[in-house]
């Protein structure tokens, strides 16, 4: 029989060097080896090589936000296997669990969280991971000992949905399929979650998963309002849940631009619904009355954590990275400084961003209507039960708000003001003006974190000197009319007021205001108690207003209000 000689590279094993993302997947690391379980004290990531051929990793590698290894050495990965991936002193007791390969200036892994990436020879991205040690989903195992593993290495983008911590007794399973491998659906679109600019004419939008590269980087897939035009856009590496669009026109100052993404799709094919829209504009430092403190929790509930609430009370953008929140030590210093966000999270006119220090806790004590809008502060300052203060600094180091809150300022009717709020009554109103202060109601939880006050009361402008609003009032706490406000307007500075409230019967219950100096206009409030601090019963009550000056002018006005009390 006649002999056919085939060419020798058909006899070779197939080996590539791998260009699409996700053929190679970090499925499984050890950030945080201590205190050990059964595992070497040693950081290691295990690749897997998801597809069914062979590939070679040499040159590829490895690396975080600051660093990036050595290349790796002249290795194949076979199909469905794993090689783990360590520094060399490491390698040796690695090795007892499966293959292992070293790189130079392997990356340190940060325990509380990292980003890391796995870079084909050609410099491609193949896989990139940003974990937390939230994605353990385990408080004892986030302390150390456990390695994080990947659900299912066909979902490579599902982020921290498809991650948890290892249920192997040894506490990983290095060189083997995960102690937790299943299979995990990704049928979640990508959303678009906010958007930042760089400069005048480049925008950054933020995506809540990575997104397919092509759909991404298709200018067609995005449209701008204000007269704006899109002229490029770029899947940006290593994670690709970040979109770089270029406008061909600078935006401008105080303009809130909306962009819309449409046809994006992530690495399952899933699509991007069509509402996803986020807000953009040019950001500017923060001034004093535009940045403001709107509700403070400083007596949070058993096993809960403060939070304080501030309003952009502007028609300005400003960058809650360039934010700041603090508080005086017992000399007085500004001290316990923390910027609000790591990264850049843009505050439009009217929004209410809170600061706490644990965002899932916060929305089982509260009602929290806008939950992105909750920023999360590791070990922010602190507020004592009684009295304390919180400051607002801009990115200059100026105070632009600052608050020295007591605990009377609650509502003098409360038993427990524990997990009650203190919510701000006008925004445009003093800050350290205590009747601009009131608990928050009832009806609402007690506090209204990202969203409107219970309490809130924005003062319109008034035609006569001295008007009381609103004419019946309710003192219950319950978030409707809790409060009668006395508006007042003069023509000339210099003018001195005493407020008394009078009974039907013309006794006085309360001496409001003594010797108290106006400006031009302004308001105080009466919470319907009397000068001990005692429940006033339902009536009609007189409110005896006298205005003078030093220059002999004087006036007197008599407003009347009904305070009653709903039924429950």
């Amino acid at each position: 029989m006649r002999k056919v000689l085939l060419p020798a590279l058909l006899l070779l094993p197939v080996c590539l060097f791998s260009q699409n993302r996700y053929d190679v997947v970090i499925d499984e690391l050890m950030a945080d080896p201590t205190p050990q379980v059964g595992l070497p004290n040693n950081e290691w990531i295990e690749l897997k090589n998801t597809t069914t051929v062979s590939i070679n990793l040499q040159n590829w590698r490895i690396g975080d936000a600051t660093s990036q290894s050595g290349p790796m050495p002249n290795f194949t990965l076979q199909p469905d296997s794993f090689v783990m991936v360590c520094t060399g002193s490491a390698v040796a007791a690695m090795s007892a669990f499966g293959t292992t390969i070293s790189v130079t200036s392997f990356p340190s892994l940060d325990n509380g969280g990292d980003q890391l990436f796995l870079r084909a020879a050609n410099g491609k991205t193949i896989h990139a991971v940003a974990y937390t040690d939230a994605w353990y989903q385990n408080e004892v195992k986030k302390d150390g000992g456990w390695t994080l593993e990947m659900i299912d290495p066909k979902s490579p983008c599902a982020g921290s949905s498809n991650w948890k911590a290892s249920t192997s007794t040894t506490g990983g399973t290095p060189g083997r399929k995960n102690s937790i491998d299943a299979i995990n659906n990704d049928a979640d679109a990508p959303q678009l979650k906010r958007a930042y600019t760089t400069d005048n004419i480049t925008i950054i939008l933020v995506f809540d998963e990575p997104v397919d590269s092509l759909s991404g980087a298709t200018p067609a897939n995005y449209s701008i309002d204000g007269g704006l035009t899109l002229t490029s856009a770029t899947a940006l590496a290593p994670l690709f849940n970040l979109v770089q669009l270029r406008v061909s026109t600078p935006m401008q100052l105080n303009i809130v631009y909306r962009i819309t993404a449409a046809n994006i799709t992530d690495c399952k094919g899933n699509t991007i619904g069509s509402s996803n829209k986020a807000s953009v504009g040019l950001p500017v430092d923060a001034a004093a009355g535009e940045w403001i403190i709107n509700e403070i929790l400083f007596n949070p509930r058993s096993g809960a954590f403060d939070f304080v609430e501030f309003y952009n009370n502007s028609n300005r953008i400003f960058d809650a990275s360039k934010l700041y929140i603090a508080n005086r030590n017992s000399s007085g210093v500004i001290s316990s400084v923390k910027v609000l966000s790591t990264v850049p999270f843009y505050v439009f006119p009217g929004d209410f961003i809170v600061e706490t220090e644990d965002a899932e806790n916060l929305a089982l004590q509260y009602l929290v209507k806008n939950p992105d809008n909750v920023l999360v502060i590791s070990s922010p300052p602190s507020f004592s039960d009684v009295e304390g203060t919180v400051v607002a600094l801009n990115f200059q180091g100026h105070v632009v708000d600052e608050v020295k809150y007591k605990d009377d300022w609650h509502f003098k009717l409360i038993d427990n003001d524990e997990g009650v709020s203190l919510e701000r009554i006008d925004p445009n109103g003093p800050s350290q003006d205590a009747t601009n202060w009131h608990s928050a109601a009832s009806t609402a939880g007690y506090g209204t974190p990202t969203y409107k006050n219970s309490q809130y009361k924005l003062l319109n402008a008034i035609n006569a000197k001295i008007e009381v609003t609103p004419k019946v009032f309710s003192p219950d706490n319950d978030g409707r009319d809790d409060i009668a406000t006395i508006q007042y307007a003069v023509t000339e500075p210099g003018y001195i007021a005493n407020i008394t409230i009078f009974d039907a019967a013309g006794s006085p219950v309360r001496n409001l205001v003594r010797n108290g100096t106006l400006g031009l206009n302004g308001y105080w409030n009466w919470d319907g108690l009397d000068d001990k601090g005692l429940k006033l019963p339902v009536g009609t009550y007189v409110v005896f207003t006298e205005i003078f000056n030093l220059q002999g002018k004087r006036e007197k006005f008599k407003n009347v209000v009904v305070l009653a009390r709903r039924l429950n």
